[in-house]
């Protein structure tokens, strides 16, 4: 195993050093300020397809600071897009798992352990909700109940709902024992239980790049959405892309895809759809392909994009 032996660069020295490797930089001030405020490290990671291939990271000729900037500004813009949609999706998992459990099995739902699979660590979920509830940082609404109730001791299920993260969320559904139980919710959705357990579990990991600020672009997830082995009538073509041979359900796309479908079932007249093609449109030198999206995506009926023109 080889010793790290790299010395760290000043922010001059990283301008220097892109310099050096073909990178035009018109403004050296601008420039600093940015890395000042991004860091060079994260920047770098946008430079890859401005590199000549098999290079020491040299560029293409005419490459210019603002190319990768721009990449990086569109990878930030396309993240808090799918945060937006993730969120109303999220939302809505929340309201149907505590409806339905709340009317199945009554207000305290989840501490009933028959609830769940034998596999599931039961125990570890109620000791999370009560160390939640005596959290200094725990919600007025915990407070208030805490407070005032002593019979059960912990919270009702749609007071739980809200204090667990879409991981946990997701988790629970996944382990429901009961088919009812799951059916019930998946139905809203449209989606079979076995394919929409995989899909929560890939979004909640997705949130959690999208939160931390992790790239998206030219990504290759290792938690994906499974396929549905039934596809609607109107579902999008995932076969691999002409040019790149890159599979659309290993890149963002098939995430997108996941993503409006789920938001048609909740609210049919969603417009991300349409705010996702403006975004794409505003960016045209971004690479479609390596994020898996085929050249002609938004004439598929799958999208129903209104005010589309051409990209």
């Amino acid at each position: 195993m080889n010793q790290f032996t790299k010395s760290p660069l000043s922010i001059n020295d990283q301008l220097m050093l892109w310099r050096n490797r073909g990178l035009t930089i018109n403004d050296e001030s601008r420039a600093f300020r940015y890395l000042s405020v991004i860091s060079y490290y994260r920047l770098s990671a946008y430079c890859l397809p401005f590199q000549v291939a098999g290079s020491a990271h040299h560029f293409i000729p005419n490459v210019a600071f603002d190319d990768i900037l721009g990449l990086y500004v569109f990878d930030r813009e396309i993240r808090l897009l799918i945060l937006d949609a993730i969120e109303r999706i999220e939302v809505a998992f929340r309201a149907r798992m505590t409806q339905v459990l709340s009317e199945h099995h009554g207000s305290h739902a989840y501490t009933d352990a028959s609830v769940f699979n034998d596999s599931y660590d039961h125990d570890w979920l109620v000791n999370q909700v009560r160390s939640k509830c005596h959290d200094r940082n725990a919600e007025l609404f915990i407070k208030h109940y805490c407070s005032k109730y002593g019979d059960p001791k912990l919270p009702p299920i749609w007071m739980v709902m809200e204090i667990l993260t879409f991981k946990e969320v997701s988790v629970l559904f996944s382990q429901l024992r009961l088919k009812a139980d799951k059916q019930e919710i998946s139905l809203f959705f449209g989606i079979p239980d076995i394919v929409l357990r995989s899909w929560f579990r890939a979004l909640s990991d997705l949130r959690n790049i999208c939160a931390h600020h992790s790239r998206t672009w030219n990504r290759e997830f290792g938690s994906r959405p499974c396929l549905l082995k039934k596809t609607p009538s109107a579902w999008p073509q995932l076969t691999l892309l002409e040019q790149t041979g890159i599979d659309p359900t290993r890149r963002i796309y098939y995430f997108l895809v996941v993503i409006e479908c789920l938001l048609k079932r909740i609210n049919p007249g969603s417009t991300w759809n349409q705010r996702l093609f403006d975004l794409l449109k505003k960016y045209p030198q971004v690479s479609k392909e390596h994020m898996g999206i085929p050249a002609s995506w938004y004439k598929e009926p799958f999208w129903q994009i209104p005010n589309m023109v051409e990209l």
